[in-house]
Formats: C-alpha cells, sequence, structure tokens
C-alpha cells in the first residue's frame, strides 16, 4: 500500500489541494501500478508561523518580502566606469 505524505504550508485554496491529491495519486498509479483503492496520499498543511527555514519563518519571510515591496531602495545610476 503505497502511502505519500506532502507537508505544505498553509494559504492554497481546496480546489489546489484536491488537484494535488488527484494528480499525486494518478501519479502513483502509474508509476507502480498499484491499485487505486491501495493509494494514500496525505496533505498537511503547516501554519507559516509553525515552518522555518534559515532561522526565519515562513510567516516572517512574506512579511520581509512584502515589506521590501513597499519600500523598493533607490537605484544608483550606473555610470559606466
Amino acid at each position: 500500500m503505497p502511502l505519500v505524505e506532502i507537508t505544505l504550508a498553509e494559504g492554497r485554496a481546496p480546489e489546489q489541494v484536491r488537484t494535488l491529491l488527484a494528480e499525486v495519486h494518478q501519479a502513483v498509479h502509474k508509476a507502480l501500478d498499484a491499485p487505486e483503492a491501495a493509494i494514500r496520499v496525505v496533505v498537511r498543511e503547516v501554519p507559516p508561523t509553525h515552518w522555518s527555514s534559515g532561522g526565519e519563518t515562513l510567516a516572517e519571510r512574506a512579511a520581509t518580502a512584502t515589506e521590501s515591496k513597499a519600500n523598493p531602495e533607490p537605484q544608483t545610476a550606473n555610470t559606466g566606469s
């Protein structure tokens, strides 16, 4: 019985998660010729405040990106020297 576990940050539409479940199910069926009734796919959604990479949560990273877009650094002119 194949079991595929997928962990995602929260925030995707239910339709996207449903599409992911269906497409992973079909990929396992095709790749392993596993009986469809035996295939298990689990999606776990984790709050962005509970997932970190490089010591920074996904929520903090998103806030930094939003702040950077709102306050872009001024561009310096290239004088060609």
